[in-house]
């Protein structure tokens, strides 16, 4: 699973030749669609509500790959910085991107980069490996977000600490993510399985 193969929505849809540009800015857009609707959807769930942004960024790295995968998420927050109401909680702007939860908006990139690289060497196609191609991708999201959110919660109190932080920003979230994981883990072997059946 070293040599590079190609993503979910390049096998689909080659994204090459002379209209190679206007299927990425089709993608791209798509993507990005998508992750306002997955940030506005929130579904009852026990601790917390929980969106299923984690779940849809994911799904763009592993379907996308690294490249146009981390551009579909950098695009997405490009929106959001101009303005666009496309982000969970009300806001946006510079300061929204500023604010607690901006830890986890610079995870995003680096965890549908990290997942699209490990998609790109068929980490994808099986659960036993598509698991630890997940976990480690939503570590990458919670890292800085938690991180982020310790330094932002210093600022108004000093001795707040590291274990705060992430009681609240990451335990309340960790069963939801279970499910996201599972979700996942489920939907792109079964893809790959079809178009194998296709193929």
């Amino acid at each position: 699973m070293n040599a590079q193969s190609p993503a979910l929505a390049a096998a689909v849809w080659p994204v090459e030749g002379r209209n190679a540009w206007l299927k990425a800015v089709l993608l791209i857009a798509a993507g990005s669609i998508l992750l306002t609707v997955s940030a506005k959807l929130k579904v009852p769930f026990w601790p917390v509500p929980i969106t299923m942004q984690t779940f849809a960024v994911l799904l763009i790295g592993l379907a996308y790959g690294w490249k146009l995968g981390s551009a579909t998420v950098l695009a997405y927050l490009a929106q959001g910085l101009a303005g666009l109401p496309v982000f969970t909680n009300p806001g946006a702007g510079p300061a929204y991107l500023l604010g607690p939860t901006g830890g986890y908006l610079v995870g995003f990139v680096l965890a549908a980069a990290a997942v699209g690289w490990l998609a790109e060497r068929g980490w994808d196609r099986r659960v036993v490996t598509i698991i630890p191609a997940l976990l480690f991708g939503i570590v990458l999201i919670y890292v800085p977000g938690v991180i982020w959110l310790h330094q932002f919660l210093l600022a108004g109190d000093p001795t707040a600490t590291f274990g705060t932080a992430f009681s609240l920003g990451a335990t309340p979230f960790l069963l939801g993510d279970a499910l996201k994981l599972c979700l996942a883990a489920a939907l792109l072997p079964t893809a790959w399985w079809l178009i194998g059946r296709r193929g």
